[in-house]
């Protein structure tokens, strides 16, 4: 390295050569050292449950911003916990590389098959949730990645030490060096240097709000696998059951609304609104929620504050929801292609010919019939945890799990034939 080097860049190149030679060994290990790595990991981050609370009582106590923010951050028994479940739960998945390949043969006898291998090493940018660093780590391992792990400032100490932890799991089984490894500094600098690492990190996936975004997406000379900002939509449609849409629309909302598959806007027919939606506004405010609503929806309900044009564009990522009444379902998806962020959208309805005239039409990376946006999540789709949730058109969508940290190469078997 130059010695006029920035420390954060050459902080990051060390990082990176130890990041690909541990890739290197990845791509060859069985699925059952990784396996036994995973849970070896879990194992250390439950032992090592107290010193990551402690960091994140430090990390809590010097935090500054919004409550539902604030929520991301913090960590308790049940959290860590439930990193280390993660961990186990990806282990026991089936491994994405030893899968049977696609195989095919050509007329002049080359046998071709089609292999999944793993994209190599991983940059993680990441605000805000500790967890992220420890969801990351697992889906890397399994599906054969190193990982370099650079969290947001306001959780530095957490990520330190559930990296700490995790290290110590992993090298126990003798995973390789630079398997996983977290940022040494809080320094932004780290994160340009990231963005500059082409041919040293193979792809970026950025976790975060829209400025984060945004600027990995402009900046990045390492392809970027992105998710926009989650600017969900809950629909309630003529028939849905008026006992299901309270229900459900509470829990998308408010049960964390500072995670990306919270529902930030509610779209109501306006066949049902004057008998509902006042039910759903007296739901969502007993329990603490405040709102932005369109003209129609405060002519039902007139205490409603009125929205601006900005608000059906606003992921709030807190207990703040924006409401607009709709003619019909065609009215409805196009308010959603308008305002939308391609995440997750969601019908309630007992018309099961809506639903999927709605799932098929709604062009998003995840739509729902029947159930709350919140479950949004690798976890919930059986995936262990998630890296992301992909919003794009390209390699992914949805959420990031294990087999979507991996790509294809082929293999040609042949018995000297040339070609012509």
């Amino acid at each position: 390295m130059d010695s006029a080097t920035h420390p954060a860049e050459a902080a990051l190149h060390e990082a990176a050569q130890r990041a690909r030679h541990a890739a290197r060994d990845l791509a060859r290990l069985p699925a059952a050292t990784r396996d036994a790595a995973l849970r070896q990991a879990a194992t250390s981050l439950r032992d090592h449950q107290a010193a990551i609370q402690h960091a994140n009582d430090r990390d809590v106590a010097a935090f500054t911003g919004a409550p539902a923010m604030r929520d991301r951050l913090v960590l308790n028994p049940a959290r860590i916990e439930a990193m280390a479940q993660g961990l186990a739960d990806i282990a026991a998945l089936p491994d994405p590389l030893s899968r049977d390949p696609e195989t095919w043969e050509r007329p002049n006898g080359l046998r071709i098959s089609r292999v999944r291998t793993p994209i190599g090493v991983i940059g993680m940018i990441y605000e805000s949730r500790p967890n992220v660093g420890a969801d990351a780590a697992g889906i890397c391992i399994k599906s054969g990645n190193a990982v370099i792990l650079r969290g947001g400032s306001e959780s530095f100490f957490s990520a330190a030490a559930i990296n700490a932890a995790l290290t110590e799991g992993l090298t126990t089984v003798g995973l390789p060096p630079g398997t996983v490894q977290n940022a040494p500094t809080a320094d932004r600098a780290f994160v340009a240097a990231m963005l500059g690492a082409a041919g040293l990190i193979d792809l970026i996936i950025p976790r975060g709000g829209k400025s984060l975004v945004l600027r990995v997406q402009q900046e990045a000379r390492v392809p970027v696998l992105a998710h926009a900002e989650g600017l969900c939509h809950t629909y309630v449609h003529k028939d849905a059951s008026p006992d299901m849409a309270r229900h459900v629309l509470l829990n998308a909302k408010l049960r964390r609304p500072g995670i990306c598959g919270a529902t930030e806007t509610l779209l109501i027919d306006a066949a049902v609104a004057p008998a509902l939606l006042p039910a759903l506004i007296e739901d969502l405010q007993n329990a603490g929620c405040a709102f932005r609503a369109d003209a129609s929806a405060r002519a039902i309900v007139p205490t409603l504050p009125a929205a601006t044009p900005q608000d059906f564009d606003t992921e709030w990522l807190d207990a703040i929801l924006s409401v607009a009444v709709v003619d019909d379902i065609d009215a409805a998806i196009a308010h959603i292609e308008r305002h939308g962020s391609c995440h997750t959208e969601a019908i309630i309805t007992e018309d099961a010919q809506a639903a999927e005239y709605f799932l098929a039409r709604t062009d998003s990376a995840v739509t729902m019939w029947n159930a709350s946006t919140q479950f949004c999540d690798g976890g919930e789709f059986g995936f262990g945890a998630e890296i992301g949730i992909a919003t794009g058109r390209i390699h992914a969508r949805g959420p990031v799990g294990p087999d979507q940290l991996t790509c294809f190469r082929y293999q040609v078997r042949g018995t000297g034939q040339t070609r012509k």
